[in-house]
This record gives structure tokens, C-alpha cells and sequence, in this order.
């Protein structure tokens, strides 16, 4: 997966499509995301000591990774990720459009 905690990502398939956020959880087994404000759900809680009045609560549901897509730092565009060997031998995410290393 070339996407990591923290990026800035547009929502391209599903019910938000076109709506933009940041990683908050990057679950790679699963090859799924969490992006902050994206495909909330309704949970129904029981009372506990946490949340002693229980309720609904609304909280953000994973997304398939193949329906985000990167938006590069440097350009400000949704952009596939192509990667690149540095000359110290580490790998390094490089923006298709621009052409300009991310982070």
C-alpha cells in the first residue's frame, strides 16, 4: 500500500465521492483506510462507564483503499503514487503528475 497515516486523500468510489480528508488509520492486512469526516456510520451503544448515557454515536467506517487516491502536497491534484530509489538505496513516493518526491 503507498498510502500512509496522515496523507491527504479524495474520496473516489462509494457515497462521498469527492469529498477530501486525512488518514487516520491505515490497516494494511485488510488494505483498508480510515479518513477523518469520511463514511460515517451510526453506532447504538450501550451505557458504560466511557459513555454512561449510551446512545447513537456517529464514527468514521473503514474504506477500501483503491477508492482514495493521494493528493500530492507539492501540485494540490489527485495524483497516482510511483515510487523511486533514492541514491541511499531507500524508496521514496513520487507524485506521477508533478514529478516531485512526497515527503
Amino acid at each position: 500500500m503507498k498510502l500512509k497515516k496522515g496523507d491527504k486523500v479524495l474520496v473516489i468510489a462509494g457515497k462521498d465521492r469527492g469529498k477530501r480528508g486525512k488518514i487516520l488509520i491505515n490497516i494494511r492486512k485488510k488494505n483498508r483506510v480510515i479518513v477523518e469526516g469520511i463514511n460515517l456510520v451510526r453506532r447504538h451503544t450501550r451505557p458504560s462507564q466511557k459513555n454512561p448515557q449510551g446512545g447513537i454515536i456517529q464514527k468514521e467506517a473503514s474504506l477500501d483503499a483503491s477508492n482514495v487516491q493521494l493528493i500530492c502536497p507539492n501540485c494540490n491534484n489527485p495524483t497516482r503514487v510511483g515510487m523511486k530509489v533514492s541514491p541511499k538505496g531507500k524508496k521514496i513516493r513520487v507524485c506521477k503528475k508533478c514529478g516531485s518526491e512526497i515527503d
